[in-house]
This record gives structure tokens, sequence and C-alpha cells, in this order.
């Protein structure tokens, strides 16, 4: 079993690393074309409307994937960033939902088992 686990690890941050390495060498050639809703909205002519309050985005702690201070001198490198910031935090989230449920379903399999 003690192989087992150790595999799923190495699978996992194995997985986790190549997604790094592709935020941190495909996120900076992102189209800068607008996405499927925008390009709706500016079709549809309600583009203005939406531009009169200020994005949500902006109160994020890396809006429009670029990190604060690095985004006008380097670009590519601050998007690059956001990018590996983004894959890293996506990550962590889910190993720390995998936790809880894993958790959960244990102490259900206790219950039954002891019940």
């Amino acid at each position: 079993m003690k192989a087992r686990k150790k595999s799923l690890y190495v699978f996992i941050f194995a997985g986790l690393a190549i997604a790094a390495a592709l935020a941190l060498l495909v996120a900076p050639w992102a189209s800068s074309s607008p996405d499927g809703l925008e390009k709706v909205a500016e079709d549809k002519g309600f583009i203005e409307k939406a531009e009169e309050t200020e994005p949500a985005w902006n109160g994020a702690p890396i809006p429009d994937y670029s990190v604060p201070g690095i985004g006008d001198s380097h670009p590519a490198l601050a998007t690059a960033l956001a990018g590996l910031a983004g894959t890293i935090a996506v990550f962590l989230l889910a190993w720390g939902l995998a936790l809880v449920l894993k958790k959960k379903g244990g102490e259900k399999d206790t219950a039954r088992l002891s019940g």
C-alpha cells in the first residue's frame, strides 16, 4: 500500500509541475482578443453599459491577469506569474477540499463499522 500511495503523490505533483510549467510558459501568449461574452456584448451593443461601472476584478489580488508592480514594465512576466499563482491557488483549494471530503467520508465509514 505504501508504494501505491507514493506513486499517487508522484502523479499528483508531476501534474502540478506540468500545470505550473504551462502557466508560466503559455500564459504570456494568451490572446488579448475579447472572450465570447465580451464579443457578444460588443456585437449586441451593450458593452458600453458594462463599462460604465468599475469592473469587479479590479479589487482582485491579481486583477486582469497582471501582477501589480510588474505589469507595466514586464507584461509577459506579470501574466506568467499570475498564471502560476492561479494554478497554485486552485491546486491548494482542490487539495484542501479533498482532505475535508476524505475526513468526512472516513467518519461515515467508521460510524458504519462500529454501529
